[in-house]
């Protein structure tokens, strides 16, 4: 008898052992590491005759595992990868480990590059998820989203979504509101880090529509760490030393962000910080007009300083060149910051409605300006109807279709580059 009753006391002891340490492991902050691309999916490189082949999914997989390492060491952390090893996880299979695993953060590691083979551009930058209401794709989430055509079940999971539709637009803002201040703070916190622990330049924080960041119900940033087609980010990005900088830095920015949830007893994805109010969307879209010109640059061109994210839009015969788009006041702020940082100290905010109608004029497409008449067998007027075609100052200019909206301009801008009629230009006619 007394070993009976022995015995059931050891099993419930060993029960509450069980039950303790369960909720100790419930109670740890769950990060999903995603190191960019994989496998086949080499994602941007460059080749160095000193450095050889820089390739992002290299680098990506490289800082995460160290990453990973330094929060092991603290108990606090449970760690999940996307990716150990080299290998290709679907950008659904990435997303869905995240939600499954009910994760408290999603970080998403990868390498940035400029259209140019090489380039003076430089620095680091961190995206967020945020609705795009323009309903234009920034360059970046193209070179990202491009991958979801590698695999099948990523074509099976988005088929249905269309970034430009209002539909999806709307669901958007519905389902990242709730993360959005999250992850602004800890992308600030990794952004402060880049520049003021490693001395590098911080491109700062911008809004972009990435599938990786979209269906993640956490916050969740894509960090941007170096341009591998500038030499000193390539060789610092390819170095131990560079490498294990760039882990510290997002660390310590993770410990902050932990802490910051704790002390104002936040809720997963719901930090309340008392001295910053949750940001609402203006209702405007804000551009960052860097310069009036009356030349007409292409998007690497040097004269735009290695800015990215360009939208030209001509008028009365000067090209505008507009630097990326926000509805956040504070990713306006920061976009404005880092045009001014690149060198275009006159730089300035400028307001757009969404959708708005022109009730005089319209939009049209400036498709091409030649010295002579493109030949009847070019391929634009080849594959393009109703071309018009102009001569001003010995030029041609050559024009397609009318718009009553800038977005109708843009999105029929994006159709034409998918035909692969590119360097197009908004022009707006004032009748």
């Amino acid at each position: 008898m007394i070993t009976h009753s022995f015995s059931i006391k050891k099993y419930f002891l060993l029960f509450f052992v069980l039950l303790f340490t369960l909720s100790g492991a419930q109670k740890k902050f769950t990060i999903v590491l995603d190191a960019g691309h994989g496998g086949t999916d080499i994602g941007t490189n460059r080749k160095y005759s000193d450095l050889g082949t820089v390739r992002e999914k290299d680098i990506t997989l490289a800082i995460v595992l160290k990453l990973g390492k330094m929060l092991e060491k603290d108990k606090d952390y449970k760690v999940i990868y996307t990716r150990k090893f080299d290998e290709y996880p679907s950008l659904s299979e990435r997303t869905t480990l995240a939600n499954r695993s009910k994760a408290d953060l999603f970080l998403s590691i990868h390498v940035n590059a400029s259209p140019s083979s090489s380039t003076e551009t430089n620095g680091t930058e961190t995206f967020i998820q945020g609705p795009n209401q323009n309903r234009t794709n920034l360059e970046v989430a193209k070179a990202e989203n491009d991958v979801i055509y590698l695999d099948e079940k990523d074509r099976e999971m988005f088929a249905s979504y269309d970034p430009k539709s209002p539909e999806s637009l709307i669901a958007l803002k519905i389902q990242q509101s709730k993360y959005l201040e999250s992850s602004l703070l800890i992308g600030s916190l990794v952004e402060e880090n880049f520049s003021g622990k490693d001395k590098r330049f911080s491109r700062g924080i911008k809004q972009a529509d990435l599938h990786v960041l979209r269906m993640n119900a956490m916050p969740s940033v894509l960090i941007e760490t170096g341009f591998v087609n500038n030499y000193e980010d390539a060789s610092y990005l390819s170095s131990e030393k560079g490498q294990n900088d760039i882990a510290n830095s997002i660390f310590d920015a993770i410990q902050k962000f932990k802490k910051a949830l704790e002390r104002n007893g936040g809720e997963k994805g719901h930090p309340k910080l008392a001295e910053k109010p949750e940001e609402k969307p203006l209702k405007n879209d804000f551009r960052i007009l860097l310069m009036s010109s009356p030349a007409k640059y292409s998007n690497d061109d040097p004269a735009l300083k290695g800015l990215n994210y360009i939208l030209t839009i001509k008028e009365n015969g000067f090209y505008k060149y507009y630097y990326g788009t926000t509805n956040l006041a504070s990713v306006r702020d920061g976009n404005l910051k880092t045009a001014r940082d690149a060198g275009f100290k006159n730089a300035t905010s400028i307001s757009f409605i969404p959708n708005q109608k022109l009730g005089m004029g319209y939009y049209t497409l400036e498709i091409a300006v030649t010295d002579q008449k493109l030949s009847s067998n070019s391929y634009i007027l080849n594959s393009l109807k109703d071309v018009n075609r102009d001569k001003e100052n010995s030029k041609f200019y050559y024009t397609y279709g009318k718009f009553t909206s800038l977005e109708e301009a843009i999105k029929t801008q994006k159709d034409l580059e998918g035909k692969g009629v590119k360097n197009t230009v908004v022009q707006k006619v004032f009748k």
